[in-house]
């Protein structure tokens, strides 16, 4: 009788998450993207300690091309356009981590609850999912920053603190970016759900006397983590590039604060026949694409990592 095979000396059996970052870490553009922003959020975190003046800071150097000191240049006010680039990505990945945070979890309570249930709630549910897909998104979003900037416009000649108005004015936008990001989500997890509720596992589980609570989060719900993960990192860009277009029409992040998409809407502002101060546009855009694409690829690598069907 043959013997079995025994692992190498020192080595522990691999498990599924191991196997999973060894893939990761074998894509290459994942495995960049990663550092890249994990570089990136480390730099952003650390802005009040930089030696960087501060992004409202008005000189002088009005228009100055970049150089020592102003490594990104200044802008129309002379204000150091490095500061508030950095101050611009940490308001983006801000608005696109937290407007995916919500769409995570509207979009995974809707789809267990809608998947497990089954039945009428399930169709009353996913009618209202496809309702909803039939609004153009985009159109909802800024119809609604519309009618929230012109309120917070009307509260603050009443006398509402700026700093109030600026808050509210972020939660509204995290709220409708959230809003229209758990469609999918919810149709995702929905359908995971359903091909796992009848599997023999979760029938022991309910033959065994566990309630619907226990079978969710201890059989099901895990068993769609790997999916949901993928689809939290390919939100996250979503909403980032959702929140860089309203900014840029004007409908996003409003003065003094900035964000890549309103910065991009100044410097393009800036591009005339006569001059073109093209570092107004260029460091703002290529931040925005470099992060973007930074984050589609480790979305990306995520998905072949977790992929059940690979060795």
């Amino acid at each position: 009788m043959a013997e079995p095979a025994l692992q190498p000396a020192g080595r522990p059996p691999r498990t599924p998450a191991g196997r999973a970052w060894r893939r990761f870490r074998r894509n290459r553009p994942a495995s960049l993207g990663a550092v890249a922003l994990v570089s990136l959020v480390a730099l952003v975190a650390l802005l009040p300690w930089l030696p960087l003046p501060e992004p409202d800071a008005m000189t002088e150097l009005q228009f100055a091309a970049p150089r020592a000191g102003h490594w990104f240049g200044t802008d129309l006010l002379g204000r150091d356009l490095l500061a508030r680039v950095l101050h611009g990505t940490r308001v983006s990945l801000l608005v696109g981590c937290v407007g995916a945070a919500v769409s995570l979890v509207i979009g995974v309570c809707w789809g267990l609850i809608a998947g497990y249930a089954g039945g009428r709630l399930d169709n009353l549910m996913m009618r209202v999912v496809d309702v909803l897909y039939a609004l153009p998104s985009i159109i909802f979003v800024i119809v609604l920053m519309t009618a929230l900037n012109g309120l917070l416009a009307r509260w603050q000649n009443a006398g509402m603190d700026g700093d109030l108005a600026g808050t509210l004015q972020l939660t509204g936008m995290f709220a409708g970016l959230g809003a229209v990001s758990w469609l999918t989500m919810a149709r995702i997890v929905r359908g995971q759900v359903l091909s796992l509720r009848r599997r023999p596992f979760v029938e022991a589980s309910r033959v065994l006397g566990a309630g619907h609570a226990h079978v969710i989060f201890r059989h099901i719900l895990p068993n769609v983590l790997g999916v949901v993960l993928v689809y939290l990192a390919l939100t996250v860009p979503s909403v980032v590039l959702y929140e860089s277009f309203l900014s840029y029409l004007g409908l996003g992040i409003q003065p003094p604060q900035a964000s890549l998409g309103s910065l991009i809407a100044e410097g393009a502002s800036q591009i005339n026949p006569i001059r073109v101060y093209w570092w107004l546009l260029v460091f703002p855009a290529g931040t925005l694409v470099t992060t973007l694409l930074c984050l589609n690829f480790v979305a990306d690598g995520l998905r072949d990592a977790l992929d059940p069907k690979e060795a």
